[in-house]
């Protein structure tokens, strides 16, 4: 197993930094992300041996992948390293995915939140590259609903006739985790579905009753973002 390596103060070090601007931390491809252990939960699918191979060497050769002294463990170091750092720390990931994208934006994103008032933000594009960047909390979360469909809200309408209609969709699910030691369990689930049509937005949410069925969900005061602050909320 991967360790981020990190110096004691590294982690304050780096908020203060980012309340100066964003940090941004590179751009790596899900293989490399899978060989230091980052982010493997929310990966499409598992690169073959042949590939992570690959991915190690390249990492080793830009020094972000190091042998330990003493041990057989590897450090991962550089800013691949703080990012890794973060994704540890991190209790709670937003997952969202968008259709109707246009080329060159992502198609998914990863918001990983904080204790202090920052966030790891993570974009995917087509090809599957995973550009890394921390930034204030509220930036992060600005930036995330820019991007999510936008419209005059609409109360109620059916679900799967809205979203085969929709020029832009997105399934927005937030995933709260517990932890015991080094073991990482996913606990209570959110998701949110949004879907423009004809200029309008529509909002959906998991009937209760019947979870693989969708029902119309009210915005919190009729806002994207409200609704995604109290989702992320514990």
């Amino acid at each position: 197993m991967t360790t981020a390596h990190v110096p004691g103060d590294l982690v304050s070090s780096v908020v203060d930094l980012v309340d100066t601007g964003p940090v941004l931390l590179g751009a790596y491809t899900s293989a490399e992300l899978t060989a230091v252990d980052a982010v493997v939960d929310f990966l499409e699918a598992r690169p073959t041996d042949e590939v992570l191979a690959e991915a190690v060497r390249s990492l080793a050769a830009r020094e972000l992948l190091v042998a330990s002294d003493g041990d057989e463990q590897l450090q991962v170091r550089g800013d691949l390293g703080i990012a890794v750092a973060f994704q540890q720390r991190a209790r709670t990931v937003l997952d969202a995915r968008v259709s109707g994208t246009k080329p060159g934006e992502p198609w998914r994103m990863l918001l990983l939140p904080q204790p202090e008032p920052v966030s790891l933000l993570v974009r995917i594009d087509a090809l599957g590259v995973h550009d890394l960047g921390l930034f204030p909390a509220d930036d992060a979360l600005d930036q995330l609903v820019e991007w999510l469909p936008r419209g005059d809200y609409e109360k109620g309408g059916d679900a799967a006739e809205v979203v085969a209609a929709s020029e832009r969709s997105a399934l927005v699910t937030v995933v709260h985790y517990t932890s015991e030691g080094s073991a990482e369990t996913a606990g209570d689930t959110d998701d949110l579905v949004l879907a423009r049509r004809g200029g309008d937005l529509y909002a959906f949410g998991r009937d209760e009753a019947d979870r693989g069925h969708l029902v119309p969900r009210r915005l919190d005061d009729n806002k994207v973002d409200d609704t995604i602050k109290a989702m992320l909320v514990v």
